[in-house]
């Protein structure tokens, strides 16, 4: 496992905080931490200074601890989402070990680390990957009582997944007790260990559960009536059942997992194959009964991690309302399987295994392919050229490897060979996912265009976006933000007075401060400049732009001055 963890630092750890701030979701998270740093409460969120409750805790206090350590950057925001998803990785391994043997292990590993999917939200500051983190703790503590011969017997496992089960709810909510509950359920029950359920001590879960939860709970409903209404009931039911957000078919999951975990994918057949086989079938070990409990144990472990894979798609399928970070609880499930498949190539039918890495090697060739078919027509779009070159230089990677894999094993240069040369090529081409994301930054980030207004920004100005929300604008510059003509996410709690500031009411009231004289630096699309810029007076003057943002300000031209992001 160390040996895992090494490589998985060196892969996820470097040039973390090259790429700036992404809209929305990162710039939102980290705001909130820097805001509780400089306000000094830890018990109620605020977004702009503004109240905000959609998410627990959890995930900001960590983010805040990194700034205090390291200083506000990308890099310290990220850190803790990165850590988690290399602590995962190892879990993934440990538990894909205790199931299927070390080479199972070490290929869950490999098959979860290296996929986009998973490392690309690793080095992105959202909350999934620290509540995917803490489910899989939290399931592999259950099975490991599960594989005791009573579940009683594991009682030290069972209090611990209900610990990491309790940590889940205070990163997300309650969705991390009902993921990793609904999957140990079900698993008691096909395998027809139901009434061993009566072993679980649940009074003793129950109080470690309210341990870690209810002191915030309780702390933040105490100080913000109301709060417990709006979190359970319009955060989390309402939102579950008739959220109209990012709206996608029962199909949006499928696509992402097949890309997602491109390659690794293409082996869960073999484990799945492995699943419905006769019990006999499986290994060559013999009649005796050591054999039958090595196929016994095979058998239980995938069928747990898939109905683990299963849980996590079903709940989050049902909704209309859907993004692809929703899936990453699943992922561990699918790369354990995967894993396992890796391990079966040199045991299996060779056949199979041919036709799987040729599949492979011709998607990559043409995914190349259509890429640069694509080529002429994203140029005609002005994509940033840079792009171009990261697109040609990960696809390119990972059709070399799938290539040199499917010669390895034509060869016979055996399963481990084979294997190493796709990993590869996805370690190259996710190197260079890490590029494309520095490239892309001017497509949806705003550092250098809250560098140019910060160096504008002096007592008594008013920073001001219209009719939306430039998230990382407070982190970058350590200024309010009065949202104009704004219907978001913080307008539930702009009554209150702290959030007054926050706010400009409508179009005219932000004529009126404009010609007020008073300093006010505005950030509007581009767009929308000519029109705006007429019913302005005074003229506006320009003091940067990036992507589809500008800014102007009401003020003459004054010498700039230096600020760092943060007062």
């Amino acid at each position: 496992m160390a040996a895992c963890v090494t490589i998985a630092c060196l892969l996820y750890l470097p040039r973390l905080g090259s790429a700036a701030l992404w809209e929305p979701d990162e710039g939102r998270y980290a705001e909130i931490a820097r805001e509780m740093l400089v306000s000094g409460d830890y018990v109620t969120p605020h977004d702009d200074w503004v109240r905000y409750f959609e998410k627990p805790p959890l995930v900001y206090w960590t983010v805040a601890a990194a700034i205090r350590l390291l200083g506000p950057s990308e890099t310290a925001v990220r850190l803790p989402i990165a850590l988690a998803s290399i602590v995962q990785i190892a879990l993934t391994q440990v538990l894909a070990e205790s199931m299927f043997g070390a080479a199972a292990g070490a290929g869950a590993a490999v098959c979860l680390g290296l996929s986009p999917l998973f490392f690309g939200f690793s080095r992105f500051l959202t909350l999934d990957p620290m509540l995917a983190m803490f489910i899989t703790a939290s399931l592999a503590s259950f099975y490991a009582a599960a594989r005791r011969p009573a579940l009683g017997e594991g009682r030290g496992w069972l209090y611990l997944a209900a610990l990491f089960a309790a940590l889940g709810t205070l990163t997300k909510g309650p969705v991390a007790l009902v993921i990793a509950g609904a999957a140990a359920l079900l698993f008691m029950l096909v395998e027809r260990r139901g009434r061993e359920l009566m072993q679980v001590p649940w009074l003793g879960c129950a109080l470690i559960v309210a341990a870690v939860n209810l002191p915030w709970f309780a702390a933040v409903s105490w100080r913000n009536p109301g709060f417990l209404s709006f979190f359970f009931v319009h955060e989390h039911l309402q939102r579950y059942a008739v959220s109209t957000e990012h709206q996608w078919g029962p199909y949006f999951f499928v696509v992402v997992v097949s890309v997602g975990m491109w390659p690794w994918i293409c082996f869960v057949p073999l484990a799945i194959r492995d699943l419905l086989r006769a019990p006999t079938e499986i290994s060559a070990t013999g009649p005796d009964d050591a054999g039958q409990a090595d196929r016994a144990t095979t058998r239980r472990g995938l069928r747990f991690a898939l109905i683990w894979f299963t849980v996590v798609l079903v709940f989050f399928s049902i909704p209309r309302s859907k993004l692809g970070s929703y899936i990453l609880p699943g992922i561990p499930a699918l790369a354990i399987m995967a894993g396992y498949g890796l391990e079966r190539m040199g045991r299996g039918d060779r056949r199979i295994v041919t036709l799987i890495v040729a599949a492979i090697a011709a998607a990559d060739v043409l995914v190349v392919a259509a890429a640069i078919a694509a080529a002429p027509r994203i140029r005609e779009l002005h994509i940033i050229p840079k792009l171009r070159r990261d697109l040609m230089v990960g696809t390119g990677a990972m059709a070399l490897g799938a290539m040199a894999a499917f010669t390895l094993w034509r060869k016979r240069a055996g399963a481990v060979a084979a294997a190493g040369a796709l990993a590869l090529g996805m370690a190259v081409a996710l190197a260079a996912m890490v590029k494309a994301r520095e490239n892309a930054a001017p497509l949806n980030s705003y550092r250098n265009l809250a560098a140019a207004i910060s160096r504008q920004l002096r007592p008594g100005c008013t920073m001001a976006s219209y009719r939306h929300h430039v998230q990382a604008l407070p982190f970058y510059t350590g200024w309010r933000e009065a949202l104009v003509s704004y219907r978001g996410e913080l307008a539930p709690w702009s009554w209150s007075p702290e959030a007054a500031a926050s706010f400009i009411a409508d179009d005219d009231e932000l004529r009126a401060r404009w010609s007020s004289g008073k300093c006010l630096i505005l950030v509007i699309n581009r767009r929308d400049y000519d029109r705006m810029a007429k019913t302005f007076d005074p003229a506006p003057r320009r003091i940067g732009t990036e992507g589809k943002k500008l800014a102007i300000t009401n003020q003459e031209n004054r010498p700039a001055i230096d600020r760092p992001y943060l007062k």
